[in-house]
């Protein structure tokens, strides 16, 4: 029973530390960070939850959530089955069959959402195959004959970065520039993989405001973190001026599966950021933060191996 009070106790901490999370303004200071932060929340949470109801089923074998169920998987089926004679035992098997369905819901929502994503993207380049054109002006780009603004990225093996004649004609050489360099930053980080499993959950607790409120800050640090790396190699003032370009025409939406300049609703956050950026986080705080985070995320397995 210490292992299930434990981890149901790590659960709801963790539903709590993200609740607060949504709030917190230091994560735009450091969005790398605070995105670490968030999936050691969403992990931790994901294992203590099923880790709580597991712990509670499998306690009689006094062996933790891991070895137990290895015994249980082994031969204790028509045992326990035998067993079931009084209502704790109808609740031990409740707890059992919630754990194992909990966890088989968390490992099938990312891996479905994977593949819808995979799918969509597919059907998308061969649109963009019949549709989009090489353009001498932006090497490595591909471009859409269309009127409205549009530039987003198809991350994957075979990424790519699209923008519309639109986009040609409403940015500067700079803004362009700034621009593309914010997609290419969310293709070699891969924040699309970052996405994936907040999107999974949207999903399935799409009546969730702490998960509609999660997935949110995710995308917009996502954007931030894209920001960041733009500039290095642009002036902020053009990422900017082109995001606020961008808010002000008939932007296109991005579609399913990529990622957009534009796609984030806190447009005007990300302007602030880059005309009027704060101090970043220090050093010694992201380090306890990290530190935390590998902690966090370390406990929860940790506790599956815990017995009694």
């Amino acid at each position: 029973m210490i292992a299930a009070a434990v981890l149901a106790a790590l659960a709801t901490t963790c539903a709590l530390a993200a609740w607060r999370l949504t709030f917190a303004r230091w994560t735009w200071r450091a969005p790398r960070t605070a995105i670490l932060l968030w999936q050691s929340l969403g992990v931790t949470w994901g294992l203590a939850s099923t880790g709580a109801l597991l712990a509670f089923a499998l306690g009689p074998y006094g062996k933790g959530v891991v070895h137990g169920l290895a015994e249980f998987l082994a031969g204790f089926l028509a045992s326990v089955g035998s067993s079931v004679r009084d209502p704790y035992d109808m609740v031990r098997l409740a707890a059992l069959i919630a754990g194992l369905s909990l966890l088989a819901v968390l490992v099938a929502l990312p891996l479905a959402a994977g593949a819808q994503t995979l799918r969509a993207r597919r059907r998308h380049r061969l649109l963009l195959a019949l549709v989009a054109r090489d353009e001498p002006a932006v090497p490595g780009v591909r471009v859409v004959d269309f009127p409205g603004a549009a530039a987003y990225c198809l991350p994957g093996l075979k990424s790519q970065v699209v923008i519309s004649d639109g986009t040609l004609h409403l940015l500067s050489s700079a803004e362009l520039e700034a621009v593309l360099a914010h997609e290419a930053a969310h293709v070699r980080e891969r924040h699309d993989l970052v996405l994936l499993p907040f999107a999974a959950l949207r999903r399935a607790l799409p009546w969730s405001k702490l998960v509609r409120d999660a997935q949110a800050s995710v995308e917009l640090l996502i954007e931030m973190a894209a920001d960041d790396r733009a500039r290095r190699r642009c002036c902020p003032r053009r990422l900017a001026t082109a995001l606020l370009r961008f808010g002000t025409s008939a932007a296109l939406p991005t579609p399913q599966g990529a990622l957009g300049a534009s796609a984030s609703s806190s447009v005007m956050a990300r302007v602030d950021r880059l005309v009027r950026p704060e101090v970043s986080l220090p050093p010694a705080q992201r380090f306890l933060i990290l530190t935390g985070s590998v902690v966090l995320a370390t406990s929860a397995p940790l506790l599956w191996l815990l017995p009694g």
